[in-house]
């Protein structure tokens, strides 16, 4: 009998964009499901609330039943711990992504053995698109329709206005 594999995509998403889905919906081609976990860190000076950040990923997958879109905080190995999840799966851009990822996946094993990391790189379309330089561009004005999906370009619009030059 085959067992339901699921892996646990964790990070800000603030806000989620086209690199986040292409990770997503990549990671559905080897997992049965994906729990998307949207880190709570009071700490971080984020854009959109942790709510809001769970709509517009909620919006942008369209009710997938494969995806469940949850929040956390504190330690990752424990929240996968507490889903029975043993798998990591995060997105790589470029080779400076790498380091600080290794280092993490490395720490998260030594606190957790069970648990694996998978590291997926992101699509050749998406390698430059950060959640923070969205908003930097957003917040400056610019234009960053296509590289977030509809319901997130209008919640930037909401918080930020229409870019610079567009039509009102």
């Amino acid at each position: 009998m085959h067992s339901v594999r699921i892996a646990l995509y964790p990070g800000s998403f603030d806000p989620p964009t086209h690199g986040h889905l292409s990770i997503i919906q990549r990671g559905l081609k080897i997992f049965d499901g994906l729990t998307v976990a949207v880190l709570k860190n009071p700490a971080k000076d984020a854009v959109f609330s942790v709510e809001e950040r769970v709509d517009l990923l909620r919006g942008a997958l369209r009710s997938d039943q494969r995806v469940q879109v949850k929040t956390f905080s504190g330690l990752l190995v424990k929240f996968a711990q507490e889903e029975g999840v043993n798998t990591i799966l995060r997105g790589l851009r470029a080779v400076s992504d790498f380091e600080y990822e290794f280092q993490m996946a490395n720490m998260n094993r030594k606190l957790d053995n069970g648990i694996e990391t998978l590291f997926m790189m992101t699509g050749e379309d998406y390698f430059y698109i950060s959640s923070r330089f969205v908003r930097d561009v957003a917040r400056l004005g610019g234009d960053v329709a296509g590289l977030v999906p509809p319901n997130v370009l209008e919640a930037l619009r909401r918080k930020f206005g229409p870019p610079q030059g567009a039509q009102k």
